[in-house]
């Protein structure tokens, strides 16, 4: 049986708290404040039981219009309301004001519970009816029954209960995305339990054990217990009023409007793209970064109206808006919000959420607005390829695409796999799946291709670039991931080659031009004449003084090719003295058994300042192992 949750509406002391306790029992008002005003001033929670078995979560809120920034907290999980009128009083402002919010909340599904009916004759409540009925006229409770009660007398409630039953049944289930998330309403705490949340679970599941993050913030704690419908129960699903235990964790450290989910799967944000309805009933035009007070969830702060395609707004006009927040939300695309003004506090509009973590737009962009309308209206591919380009080269990773197009995770594993098999997308990490828009890494592998061809252009005689000198050429706005990606996807279809941390174009090649090339030659005859003792660094530059710098160029690129071989800073061999003196040291070792400084001596006839670093370069690569002064053949 699906998971209803029932919220009240209605205009102060029209007697929504009385039907509630006629209702179910409870009396929803527990303020001390409460008992003594007579009025609702915090959310109340209760359990209804329906004939059929059925429980519904009961949210009582307050009608004051004081209090409305409570009245939209708890409106915001529920699936039908009860709009209460009283039949002395009839429609009222905080009736209007309330039916408007649940409008803009999109709650589509209700009743009204005309009370008070012992107060007053019957000729008088069939006018109140006529004034109902005009007042519903063109709203989502246009043809929602009016079923005419009396807390006091009982009258009325066994009716208000089967047309309850009635509309419950006619309720769907909304999409789960899968993600748990709960915004909190209420925080109390109980001796020898400690800190308890309660809210209406929006999507996911949570269990006993389970470790969640409280959001905005960084605090996380264990689920110790959960209860729905006051029983104690392992598990709690989306749709069902839920009371949760937290472990570890004060009554200061959570707050009505922060959202308990599970680490790493959302985040709060201080911008809001949106679709944003002005209600026509407003006579003054809203215009561009006016400040209002933004309802999400059940947290309410004040932020900027961005208006991205126009100055101003008129009274029922409708457009895309990014709203700009005083203090983190947190929120997923297909929820909706509320608007109230600043001062005098009155509601002015609201609208859906189509993307959550937006960057800072430009106005009067066509590209942005054309972004926003595949978000609004756009199929789910459609919705997953915009949220996909907005996120830019960094890519997003699965838990996050499902906050921003509020799809389910299994439904959006299938769209990607389309887009990828379209080569539309890229994946980055296949352990966490992040893919990235296949246009960002197609420019990326551009940008290296063309960084690398000026690089060798400028540098002829140098291999290639480092790798992390070749990312830091692209600009600090180049994330890792998609760094490697395109370079191993450069790599594969043979444009680039990648030796170890240096990165050069295939048709790269070190060549030189005529005069290096008598250079290189001059260079080559001077160490293979020198044999095993040649020049310093320091001599060769000195017979080079006039192109000392170009010569040093060149020994790279004889050092890269393998004609010369490093032994030292300052000491340098042709690769062919070292070959045979390699060969003559070998049948020494093979003959002698082992070799120590002075053997080496007899064998080339060199001073201390070239064998020690000989005798070291041979245990270098390999062909021997010291054992104290001696050098043994490492084969043996």
């Amino acid at each position: 049986m699906k998971h209803v949750v029932l919220g009240t509406a209605g205009h102060v002391d029209h007697g929504k708290t009385a039907l509630i306790r006629a209702l179910t029992g409870v009396d929803t008002d527990r303020l001390k404040e409460e008992k003594e005003r007579g009025i609702t001033i915090e959310l109340g929670f209760a359990s209804l039981r329906l004939r059929n078995g059925q429980i519904c979560g009961v949210v009582d809120v307050p009608g004051h219009e004081r209090f409305v920034k409570n009245m939209v907290a708890g409106a915001a999980g529920i699936d039908m309301v009860l709009m209460v009128i009283a039949a002395d009083e009839g429609v009222m402002p905080q009736t209007r004001e309330h039916l408007q919010i649940c409008s803009l909340l999109n709650i589509r599904k209700g009743l009204v519970a005309l009370t008070k009916i012992d107060l007053v004759d019957r000729d008088w409540m069939e006018l109140i009816r006529e004034d109902i009925t005009d007042f519903l006229k063109g709203s989502f409770l246009e043809s929602a029954p009016v079923i005419p009660v009396s807390s006091q007398t009982g009258e009325g409630l066994t009716e208000l209960l089967s047309a309850l039953e009635t509309v419950a049944a006619g309720i769907e289930e909304e999409m789960d995305t899968g993600i748990f998330r709960l915004p909190v309403d209420r925080v109390f705490t109980i001796r020898g339990f400690g800190t308890v949340v309660t809210g209406s679970l929006r999507s996911g599941q949570v269990n006993v054990a389970d470790t969640v993050q409280i959001l905005p913030g960084t605090v996380t704690a264990k689920v110790r217990g959960i209860q729905v419908h006051n029983a104690a129960v392992t598990c709690a699903e989306a749709g069902q009023r839920t009371a949760i235990n937290l472990q570890g964790l004060e009554r200061a450290d959570i707050q009505r409007g922060q959202v308990l989910v599970h680490p790493d799967t959302m985040t709060a944000t201080l911008r809001v793209d949106t679709f944003l309805e002005y209600l026509p009933p407003d006579k003054k035009k809203m215009i561009h970064r006016s400040l209002v007070r933004f309802h999400t969830g059940t947290s309410e702060t004040m932020a900027r109206i961005l208006l991205l395609d126009r100055d101003e707004l008129q009274p029922g006009e409708k457009t895309y808006a990014q709203f700009f927040t005083a203090e983190p939300v947190v929120t997923m695309a297909g929820d909706h919000f509320v608007i109230r003004s600043y001062s005098p506090i009155t509601t002015l509009g609201g609208g859906l959420v189509v993307d959550p973590l937006p960057r800072k737009h430009k106005r009067n962009d066509p590209a942005i607005l054309e972004s926003f309308a595949r978000l609004h209206h756009g199929s789910d591919e459609d919705k997953a390829a915009a949220v996909i380009d907005r996120a830019g080269p960094d890519g997003i990773s699965l838990a996050f695409l499902v906050m921003r197009t509020g799809l389910p995770s299994a439904k959006l594993k299938k769209i990607l796999d389309v887009l990828i098999s379209r080569h539309a997308l890229v994946v980055l990490d296949k352990e966490a799946p992040t893919v990235v828009s296949a246009l960002f890494h197609q420019e990326l592998q551009q940008k290296i291709f063309k960084e690398l061809s000026a690089y060798h252009k400028k540098y002829p005689l140098k291999e290639g670039l480092l790798k992390e000198e070749l990312r830091s050429a692209l600009g600090r706005r180049v994330p890792n991931r998609l760094f490697l990606s395109a370079v191993q996807a450069l790599s594969r279809t043979g444009r680039i080659v990648l030796d170890r941390e240096i990165i050069r174009l295939a048709e790269h090649q070190v060549s030189l031009q005529e005069d290096l090339g008598e250079l290189r030659e001059s260079l080559n005859r001077l160490y293979l004449d020198a044999g095993l003792t040649p020049p310093t660094m320091r001599e060769v530059m000195e017979k080079f003084a006039q192109k000392k710098n170009t010569a040093r160029k060149v020994m790279d690129v004889m050092l890269r090719e393998g004609i010369l071989v490093k032994i030292s800073e300052d000491l340098y061999f042709h690769r062919d003295s070292l070959q045979i003196l390699r060969g003559n040291y070998k049948n020494l070792l093979l003959k002698e058994g082992k070799a120590t400084p002075a053997s080496f001596r007899e064998l080339t006839g060199l001073s201390r300042k070239f064998i020690i670093p000989l005798m070291e370069y041979f245990d270098l690569t390999k062909l021997t192992i010291r054992a104290g002064e001696h050098r043994l053949l490492r084969e043996k």
